[in-house]
Protein backbone atom coordinates (compact mmCIF):
# COMPACT_ATOMS: atom_id res chain seq x y z
CA UNK A 1 0.00 0.00 0.00
CA UNK A 2 1.36 3.00 -1.18
CA UNK A 3 1.39 6.00 1.70
CA UNK A 4 1.07 9.93 1.67
CA UNK A 5 4.99 10.09 2.70
CA UNK A 6 5.61 7.97 -0.20
CA UNK A 7 6.65 4.94 2.00
CA UNK A 8 5.30 1.15 1.53
CA UNK A 9 4.02 -1.00 4.05
CA UNK A 10 4.54 -3.88 2.65
CA UNK A 11 5.03 -5.73 6.59
CA UNK A 12 4.11 -5.52 10.53
CA UNK A 13 5.87 -6.06 13.31
CA UNK A 14 3.80 -8.18 15.90
CA UNK A 15 5.02 -6.81 19.61
CA UNK A 16 4.39 -10.05 20.92
CA UNK A 17 4.42 -11.08 24.81
CA UNK A 18 5.88 -9.35 27.38
CA UNK A 19 8.06 -12.28 28.10
CA UNK A 20 11.75 -11.74 29.59
CA UNK A 21 14.13 -13.94 27.17
CA UNK A 22 15.49 -16.15 29.77
CA UNK A 23 12.08 -17.41 29.52
CA UNK A 24 10.80 -17.68 26.37
CA UNK A 25 11.92 -21.23 26.09
CA UNK A 26 9.68 -22.20 28.98
CA UNK A 27 6.76 -20.41 27.68
CA UNK A 28 7.15 -21.63 24.02
CA UNK A 29 6.77 -25.11 25.40
CA UNK A 30 3.83 -23.87 27.85
CA UNK A 31 1.87 -22.47 24.65
CA UNK A 32 2.66 -25.41 22.46
CA UNK A 33 1.21 -27.67 25.19
CA UNK A 34 -1.65 -25.97 25.32
CA UNK A 35 -2.38 -25.28 21.34
CA UNK A 36 -2.13 -29.10 21.24
CA UNK A 37 -3.99 -30.16 23.58
CA UNK A 38 -6.80 -27.25 22.39
CA UNK A 39 -6.73 -28.97 18.42
CA UNK A 40 -6.42 -32.80 20.00
CA UNK A 41 -9.38 -32.15 22.55
CA UNK A 42 -12.05 -30.29 20.41
CA UNK A 43 -10.85 -32.39 17.50
CA UNK A 44 -11.87 -35.65 19.76
CA UNK A 45 -15.30 -33.99 20.73
CA UNK A 46 -16.43 -33.71 16.82
CA UNK A 47 -15.40 -37.32 16.23
CA UNK A 48 -17.48 -38.58 19.11
CA UNK A 49 -20.07 -36.54 18.25
CA UNK A 50 -20.46 -37.55 14.67
CA UNK A 51 -19.52 -41.59 15.50
CA UNK A 52 -22.20 -42.17 17.66
CA UNK A 53 -25.88 -41.97 17.03
CA UNK A 54 -26.66 -41.08 20.51
CA UNK A 55 -25.22 -37.60 20.32
CA UNK A 56 -27.11 -36.65 16.98
CA UNK A 57 -29.28 -34.00 19.31
CA UNK A 58 -29.28 -30.09 18.67
CA UNK A 59 -27.28 -29.86 21.94
CA UNK A 60 -24.19 -31.88 20.52
CA UNK A 61 -24.35 -30.70 17.21
CA UNK A 62 -24.08 -27.14 18.42
CA UNK A 63 -20.71 -28.39 20.29
CA UNK A 64 -19.56 -30.08 17.51
CA UNK A 65 -19.36 -26.70 15.89
CA UNK A 66 -18.45 -24.83 18.85
CA UNK A 67 -15.68 -27.08 19.08
CA UNK A 68 -14.33 -25.11 15.90
CA UNK A 69 -12.58 -23.25 18.52
CA UNK A 70 -9.75 -25.40 17.18
CA UNK A 71 -10.11 -23.23 14.04
CA UNK A 72 -10.02 -19.84 16.47
CA UNK A 73 -6.68 -21.04 18.39
CA UNK A 74 -5.41 -21.64 15.34
CA UNK A 75 -5.56 -18.33 13.71
CA UNK A 76 -3.38 -16.64 16.16
CA UNK A 77 -1.06 -19.75 17.75
CA UNK A 78 1.27 -20.89 14.83
CA UNK A 79 2.11 -17.73 14.49
CA UNK A 80 2.94 -16.91 18.34
CA UNK A 81 4.73 -20.12 18.57
CA UNK A 82 6.72 -19.24 15.17
CA UNK A 83 7.63 -15.94 16.22
CA UNK A 84 8.81 -17.44 19.87
CA UNK A 85 11.14 -19.85 18.29
CA UNK A 86 13.07 -17.80 15.44
CA UNK A 87 12.17 -14.51 16.81
CA UNK A 88 11.23 -13.43 13.56
CA UNK A 89 8.05 -11.22 14.39
CA UNK A 90 7.34 -10.02 11.12
CA UNK A 91 4.12 -10.66 9.31
CA UNK A 92 2.78 -9.29 5.95
CA UNK A 93 0.64 -7.20 5.45
CA UNK A 94 -2.20 -9.30 3.38
CA UNK A 95 -1.30 -12.08 5.87
CA UNK A 96 -2.13 -9.52 8.54
CA UNK A 97 -5.53 -8.71 7.17
CA UNK A 98 -6.39 -12.09 6.63
CA UNK A 99 -5.40 -13.15 10.55
CA UNK A 100 -7.71 -10.29 11.47
CA UNK A 101 -10.40 -11.50 8.75
CA UNK A 102 -10.37 -15.07 10.55
CA UNK A 103 -10.14 -13.54 13.96
CA UNK A 104 -13.38 -12.18 13.80
CA UNK A 105 -15.21 -14.89 11.74
CA UNK A 106 -14.39 -17.41 14.47
CA UNK A 107 -14.52 -15.39 17.40
CA UNK A 108 -17.95 -13.67 16.12
CA UNK A 109 -19.02 -17.49 15.65
CA UNK A 110 -18.09 -18.35 19.45
CA UNK A 111 -20.86 -15.99 20.59
CA UNK A 112 -23.14 -16.86 18.23
CA UNK A 113 -23.14 -20.30 19.25
CA UNK A 114 -23.14 -19.74 22.73
CA UNK A 115 -26.43 -17.66 22.43
CA UNK A 116 -28.28 -20.97 20.41
CA UNK A 117 -27.15 -22.78 23.14
CA UNK A 118 -28.44 -20.93 25.67
CA UNK A 119 -31.38 -21.34 23.46
CA UNK A 120 -31.56 -25.07 23.01
CA UNK A 121 -31.27 -24.93 26.71
CA UNK A 122 -34.05 -22.81 27.86
CA UNK A 123 -36.06 -24.69 25.49
CA UNK A 124 -35.27 -28.29 26.88
CA UNK A 125 -36.21 -26.98 30.22
CA UNK A 126 -38.89 -24.63 29.91
CA UNK A 127 -41.29 -25.65 26.81
CA UNK A 128 -39.68 -29.55 27.12
CA UNK A 129 -43.31 -30.82 25.39
CA UNK A 130 -42.56 -28.84 22.24
CA UNK A 131 -38.50 -29.00 21.87
CA UNK A 132 -38.83 -31.71 19.42
CA UNK A 133 -40.49 -29.50 17.35
CA UNK A 134 -38.90 -26.08 17.99
CA UNK A 135 -35.43 -27.60 17.55
CA UNK A 136 -35.54 -29.26 14.52
CA UNK A 137 -32.78 -30.53 12.82
CA UNK A 138 -33.95 -28.57 9.87
CA UNK A 139 -33.92 -25.25 12.24
CA UNK A 140 -30.65 -25.84 13.90
CA UNK A 141 -29.10 -26.65 10.42
CA UNK A 142 -30.24 -23.10 9.46
CA UNK A 143 -29.46 -20.96 12.51
CA UNK A 144 -25.65 -22.55 11.94
CA UNK A 145 -25.51 -21.18 8.20
CA UNK A 146 -27.11 -18.30 8.79
CA UNK A 147 -24.59 -17.36 11.75
CA UNK A 148 -21.76 -18.23 9.07
CA UNK A 149 -22.96 -16.37 6.70
CA UNK A 150 -23.74 -13.13 8.56
CA UNK A 151 -20.45 -13.83 10.05
CA UNK A 152 -18.43 -13.93 7.21
CA UNK A 153 -19.86 -10.35 5.91
CA UNK A 154 -19.19 -8.81 9.29
CA UNK A 155 -15.70 -10.04 9.14
CA UNK A 156 -15.29 -9.42 4.81
CA UNK A 157 -16.72 -5.78 6.33
CA UNK A 158 -14.28 -4.64 8.59
CA UNK A 159 -11.10 -6.21 6.38
CA UNK A 160 -12.52 -4.23 3.62
CA UNK A 161 -12.75 -0.90 5.70
CA UNK A 162 -9.22 -1.73 7.32
CA UNK A 163 -7.82 -2.05 3.71
CA UNK A 164 -8.66 0.92 2.35
CA UNK A 165 -6.28 2.84 5.38
CA UNK A 166 -3.10 4.30 5.26
CA UNK A 167 -0.51 3.39 7.96
CA UNK A 168 2.39 5.50 8.82
CA UNK A 169 6.21 4.48 9.50
CA UNK A 170 5.22 3.17 12.76
CA UNK A 171 4.61 -0.38 11.38
CA UNK A 172 5.00 -2.48 15.04
CA UNK A 173 1.49 -3.89 16.34
CA UNK A 174 1.40 -3.95 20.42
CA UNK A 175 -0.22 -7.02 20.17
CA UNK A 176 1.03 -11.09 19.37
CA UNK A 177 -1.23 -10.79 16.67
CA UNK A 178 -3.34 -8.65 13.85
CA UNK A 179 -6.50 -7.30 16.74
CA UNK A 180 -8.22 -5.08 14.90
CA UNK A 181 -8.11 -2.36 17.62
CA UNK A 182 -4.20 -2.27 17.50
CA UNK A 183 -4.19 -1.86 14.06
CA UNK A 184 -6.53 1.22 13.89
CA UNK A 185 -3.44 2.95 16.11
CA UNK A 186 -1.17 2.71 13.51
CA UNK A 187 -3.12 4.21 10.80
CA UNK A 188 -2.69 7.60 9.67
CA UNK A 189 -5.85 7.80 7.50
CA UNK A 190 -9.26 9.06 9.00
CA UNK A 191 -10.72 6.00 11.16
CA UNK A 192 -14.47 7.43 11.59
CA UNK A 193 -16.03 4.89 9.52
CA UNK A 194 -14.11 2.38 10.82
CA UNK A 195 -15.11 3.35 14.69
CA UNK A 196 -18.36 3.94 13.59
CA UNK A 197 -18.88 0.32 12.36
CA UNK A 198 -17.38 -1.23 15.28
CA UNK A 199 -19.44 0.59 17.40
CA UNK A 200 -22.42 0.36 15.44
CA UNK A 201 -22.52 -3.55 14.54
CA UNK A 202 -19.58 -4.63 17.31
CA UNK A 203 -20.77 -3.87 20.37
CA UNK A 204 -24.27 -4.88 20.13
CA UNK A 205 -22.56 -8.53 18.54
CA UNK A 206 -21.72 -8.71 22.18
CA UNK A 207 -24.02 -7.05 24.32
CA UNK A 208 -26.77 -8.51 22.90
CA UNK A 209 -25.88 -11.98 22.87
CA UNK A 210 -24.98 -11.40 26.32
CA UNK A 211 -28.32 -10.15 27.10
CA UNK A 212 -30.20 -13.15 25.36
CA UNK A 213 -28.00 -15.43 27.63
CA UNK A 214 -28.72 -13.72 30.98
CA UNK A 215 -32.81 -13.94 29.48
CA UNK A 216 -32.67 -17.38 28.65
CA UNK A 217 -31.11 -18.39 31.93
CA UNK A 218 -33.40 -16.21 34.00
CA UNK A 219 -36.39 -18.33 32.35
CA UNK A 220 -34.51 -21.35 33.47
CA UNK A 221 -34.00 -20.46 37.00
CA UNK A 222 -37.99 -18.95 37.57
CA UNK A 223 -38.68 -22.79 35.71
CA UNK A 224 -36.29 -24.57 38.42
CA UNK A 225 -37.42 -23.18 41.53
CA UNK A 226 -41.14 -24.02 40.60
CA UNK A 227 -39.78 -27.79 40.50
CA UNK A 228 -39.82 -29.71 44.24
CA UNK A 229 -37.59 -32.39 43.31
CA UNK A 230 -34.15 -32.07 44.57
CA UNK A 231 -32.72 -34.60 41.98
CA UNK A 232 -34.75 -32.81 38.91
CA UNK A 233 -33.03 -29.35 39.87
CA UNK A 234 -29.23 -31.14 40.46
CA UNK A 235 -30.00 -32.56 36.74
CA UNK A 236 -30.77 -29.34 35.38
CA UNK A 237 -27.96 -27.63 36.75
CA UNK A 238 -25.61 -29.68 35.91
CA UNK A 239 -26.95 -29.64 32.39
CA UNK A 240 -26.69 -25.67 32.56
CA UNK A 241 -23.10 -25.88 33.99
CA UNK A 242 -20.92 -26.31 31.81
CA UNK A 243 -22.53 -24.11 29.35
CA UNK A 244 -22.21 -21.12 32.19
CA UNK A 245 -18.50 -21.87 32.75
CA UNK A 246 -17.62 -21.34 29.33
CA UNK A 247 -20.13 -18.29 28.53
CA UNK A 248 -18.32 -17.13 31.83
CA UNK A 249 -14.41 -17.42 30.53
CA UNK A 250 -15.69 -15.98 27.22
CA UNK A 251 -17.26 -12.94 28.14
CA UNK A 252 -15.34 -12.38 31.46
CA UNK A 253 -12.31 -11.64 29.40
CA UNK A 254 -13.71 -9.88 26.54
CA UNK A 255 -15.67 -7.68 28.84
CA UNK A 256 -11.96 -7.02 30.78
CA UNK A 257 -9.93 -6.48 27.98
CA UNK A 258 -11.89 -4.87 25.39
CA UNK A 259 -15.01 -2.63 27.52
CA UNK A 260 -12.21 -1.71 30.25
CA UNK A 261 -9.28 -0.89 28.34
CA UNK A 262 -5.47 0.08 29.44
CA UNK A 263 -3.75 2.83 28.01
CA UNK A 264 -2.49 2.49 24.81
CA UNK A 265 1.15 0.34 25.29
CA UNK A 266 0.11 -3.54 25.31
CA UNK A 267 0.00 -4.88 28.99
CA UNK A 268 0.72 -7.90 31.07
CA UNK A 269 -2.88 -7.40 31.83
CA UNK A 270 -4.17 -7.31 28.79
CA UNK A 271 -1.67 -10.01 26.98
CA UNK A 272 -2.96 -12.03 29.78
CA UNK A 273 -6.98 -11.20 28.76
CA UNK A 274 -6.06 -11.97 25.65
CA UNK A 275 -4.17 -15.27 26.27
CA UNK A 276 -7.16 -16.13 28.06
CA UNK A 277 -10.17 -15.91 25.60
CA UNK A 278 -7.73 -17.42 22.86
CA UNK A 279 -5.76 -19.73 24.24
CA UNK A 280 -6.93 -21.14 27.61
CA UNK A 281 -10.86 -20.86 27.01
CA UNK A 282 -11.15 -23.00 23.50
CA UNK A 283 -8.41 -25.51 25.06
CA UNK A 284 -10.96 -25.90 28.37
CA UNK A 285 -13.90 -26.00 26.13
CA UNK A 286 -13.27 -29.87 25.67
CA UNK A 287 -12.79 -30.29 29.23
CA UNK A 288 -15.65 -28.65 29.97
CA UNK A 289 -17.86 -30.32 28.61
CA UNK A 290 -16.91 -33.82 28.54
CA UNK A 291 -15.92 -34.35 32.38
CA UNK A 292 -19.88 -33.05 33.41
CA UNK A 293 -21.25 -34.82 30.85
CA UNK A 294 -22.03 -38.56 30.72
CA UNK A 295 -23.08 -39.00 27.15
CA UNK A 296 -19.85 -37.60 25.78
CA UNK A 297 -17.60 -39.85 28.41
CA UNK A 298 -20.47 -42.85 27.51
CA UNK A 299 -19.58 -42.07 23.57
CA UNK A 300 -15.33 -41.98 24.28
CA UNK A 301 -15.85 -45.19 26.33
CA UNK A 302 -17.59 -46.89 23.06
CA UNK A 303 -14.97 -46.03 21.14
CA UNK A 304 -11.83 -46.86 22.92
CA UNK A 305 -13.71 -50.28 23.68
CA UNK A 306 -14.82 -50.90 19.35
CA UNK A 307 -11.08 -50.02 18.87
CA UNK A 308 -9.49 -52.30 21.36
CA UNK A 309 -11.99 -55.27 20.24
CA UNK A 310 -10.68 -54.81 16.60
Amino acid sequence: MIMNNNTVITQFFLLGLPIPPEHQHLFYALFLAMYLTTVLGNFIIIILIRLDSHLHTPMYFFLSNLSCDLCFSSVTMPKLLQSMQSQDTSISYAGCLTQMYFFDLFGDLEVFLLVVMAYDRYVAICLPLHYTSIMSPKFCVCVVLVSWVFNMLYSMLHTILMARLSFCEDNVIRHFFCDISALLKLACSDIYINELMIFILGAPLIVIPFLLIVVSYVHIVFSILKVSSTRAIHKVFSTCGSHLSVVSLFYGTIIGLYLCPSANTFTAKEASMAMMYTVVTPMLNPFIYSLRNKDIKEALIKVLIKKISL
